[in-house]
């Protein structure tokens, strides 16, 4: 498992009706001095505990409005137009950073910069000067599975596979064996369908869109002859060929094919209906990442031991995939506004070194975010200790 894929984010650019806030506070209060634009709602609870903690201590108002899913890039267009903009916000990597540099802080010799264990992950200008956005979070994803399910299977006297652990699946053809096994065996196995609902309802359908896409995607750009980086391939790519549609493909149809839901209702699907259905017990597989454990810990009448929750990586049925393992890298960069005061600014990165190296934060990064930072203010024993960041990390 010591090889990865780091995933190529794309920007999949969605045109929505209505854009709906979530907010935190007094949209309205002209005198925040501090103004974060949410990218991730299933963080939004968490973020209204912070910023009230945050005031507590120092005295300083935050003010969090987080977008609606899917909707952030509009969200940010609008807000990034007001007179009271955000003064935090996140651009999507090297390409999203392209679309928001006008408004970005060169914050290099800022404290919370310094902060990076590797500075080159940091974004900076074409010519390869400054830091202009930070990433916060380094997270994995890939098939989530209730090991004690999995067991349950391979204990099966008439299973159709040789294999005795989801441990030993490392290929697509073996994957699929034991799903359709499991698909025809799911009355003794208790469970209504191996995988769960894939949402493919309005602004949910991102996990096969841009997460299940990279793995195809990756491939193909891994196959240029003229870079050996696929991220340097990528964004200088004139075309996709999609040369590994057929992968794509075969992941995507044992999903559906092997589904708890009929394929005609998945439009109506949500992730929220998926994770729901894996936390209650009623599947054995879905696609996500490692921030889904709190959607998973959370649901009413939850079934599932933290110790039988596992990752497998997303195998498509490409030669070598042995070596495969998740897929690993970050879409989630703080930028500061610099079109705000340079009073703003400050509070503003006080504001994330506090978050990222005071007791208080870090305990809120690490057990209620969940997130595997990038920050050489974390140590080993600070990392979160939830089964889905301990199999990113195991990874």
């Amino acid at each position: 498992m010591s090889k990865k894929i780091v995933s190529l984010i794309l920007c999949v650019a969605m045109i929505l009706p209505v854009m709906a806030l979530v907010g935190c506070g007094d949209r309205g209060n002209s005198n925040a001095q501090v103004y974060f634009l949410n990218f991730k709602p299933e963080s939004a609870e968490v973020y209204k505990e912070i910023v009230k903690k945050y005031e507590e201590e120092t005295g300083v108002k935050v003010k969090v409005v987080t977008a609606a899913a899917n909707t952030y890039e509009q969200t940010l267009k609008s807000e990034i137009a007001k007179s009271n903009a955000p003064t935090i916000f996140q651009v999507n990597g090297p390409i999203g950073y392209q679309s928001w540099k006008d408004y970005c802080l060169n914050i290099e010799n800022s404290d919370f910069a310094k902060l990076l264990s590797d500075d080159t992950l940091a974004i900076r200008d074409e010519s390869g000067n400054g830091i202009y956005a930070v990433p916060y979070v380094v997270e994995g994803y890939g098939i989530i599975y209730n090991d004690a399910i999995m067991k349950k299977y391979f204990a099966l006297s008439d299973k159709k596979v040789n294999i005795d652990s989801a441990e030993q699946i490392t290929n697509f053809n073996t994957l699929k064996a034991v799903v359709e096994d499991m698909t025809a065996q799911k009355d003794q196995l208790g469970i209504k369908g191996v995988f769960a609902s894939t949402s493919l309802s309005s602004g949910e359908d991102w996990r096969w869109q841009t997460h299940l896409l990279n793995v195809p995607l990756y491939y193909e750009l891994n196959d240029s002859e003229d870079y050996n980086d696929p991220t340097i391939a990528g964004l200088n790519a004139k075309e996709i060929a999609f040369r590994y549609s057929k992968n794509y493909q075969n992941l995507f149809d044992l999903y559906i094919n092997n589904s708890i839901t009929e394929k005609g209702l998945l439009g109506s699907k949500s992730t929220s209906d998926s994770m729901a259905e894996f936390a209650t017990g009623a599947v054995a597989m879905v696609q996500n990442g490692n921030w889904a454990w709190s959607q998973i810990k959370d649901v009413k009448g939850n079934t599932v031991n933290e110790s039988d929750i596992k990752f497998l990586p997303l195998y498509t049925g490409v030669d070598g995939e042995e070596n495969q393992g998740l897929c690993i890298g970050t879409e989630n960069y703080f930028a500061i506004n610099k079109n705000v005061s340079e009073e703003q600014q400050q509070k503003s990165l006080d504001f994330l070194y506090w978050l990222f190296t005071s007791d208080t934060g870090k305990d809120f990064v690490t057990n209620k975010l969940g997130f595997v930072t990038p920050f050489n203010s974390f140590s080993e024993q600070e990392l979160p200790s939830d089964p889905l960041a301990r199999e990113v990390v195991r990874y």
